[in-house]
């Protein structure tokens, strides 16, 4: 039972991939290209989140002590 669960869920994420290669274009690149374009966008992703994550409560904050919510 868990192996079909496993090879549903499996075929899934080929679909999504699949979808993502189609809608951003990259079934027409080589696979290195496809590497490195891959790589960099989990990159800039990774480096987007990771600056929220550190850089974001300090704005909230102040935001908040400008418009007096927090004192």
């Amino acid at each position: 039972m868990a192996g079909m669960a496993l090879a549903r869920a499996w075929k899934q994420m080929c679909w999504f991939y699949y979808q993502y290669l189609q809608v951003t274009a990259l079934y027409m690149l080589e696979p290195w290209e496809r590497t490195v374009f891959n790589s960099m966008l989990v990159s800039i992703v990774g480096m987007a989140l990771y600056t929220g994550y550190v850089f974001m409560p300090q704005h909230i904050m102040a935001i908040l002590h400008y418009f007096e919510i927090v004192q």
